[in-house]
């Protein structure tokens, strides 16, 4: 990386790519976003949407680089559904178990080991984990993510594995030339 942020000539073609790539994605975003909380279509309005949009789109990538590897937008979304079923399904256990005091509960602390190494991609599998039936990310190590289960008796490193597996189809690894 240079100093400004931007690749490294020595960091490929592909890196240069990516990089620019995700440039003009986020700061199409930021201009769509503009443009639909924008009150007027007048040329000020629109000129200071594209200020803001280059500004914006400077501080993301300053803030948050990209990533080496890329996503399957097709699997992502296949996503969709199967998180949105375990976060009805996490409201369903967690309200039973406040109003059953039948029901098991075993409250506790469980490390589950993840092969996404610490930044965004893990931030935003334990960001989705957290929707699943009680289980909460609480903090991590190099190696793990560790949760706070309302019931550490159940199986809870083994769906969490699971949900790692689905999340992983969605990821398309880094390649030798990503890196700069």
């Amino acid at each position: 990386m240079s100093a400004m942020g931007a690749p490294s000539p020595a960091g490929g073609k592909f890196a240069r790519g990516r990089y620019a790539w995700t440039a003009l994605m986020r700061g199409a975003g930021f201009l769509a976003l503009w443009i639909v909380l924008m009150p007027s279509a007048k040329p000020a309005d629109v000129a200071f949407g594209l200020v803001a949009s280059v500004l914006a789109t400077w501080t993301s990538l300053q803030l948050l680089r990209p990533e080496a590897g890329h996503l399957k937008f097709g699997a992502l979304l296949a996503l969709g559904p199967h998180f949105l079923w375990q976060s009805v399904l996490a409201g369903i256990d967690v309200a039973r178990r406040a109003f059953d005091p039948r029901l098991p509960l075993a409250p506790g602390i469980v490390e589950c080991p993840v092969a996404f190494p610490r930044g965004v991609t893990r931030n935003t599998f334990a960001a989705i984990t957290s929707l699943l039936p009680g289980s909460v990310p609480c903090g991590e190590t190099q190696d793990t993510l560790v949760y706070h289960c309302l019931d550490r008796d159940l199986p809870n490193t083994e769906q969490l594995k699971r949900e790692e597996q689905l999340f992983a189809r969605a990821l398309i690894p880094a390649r030798e030339d990503d890196h700069d």
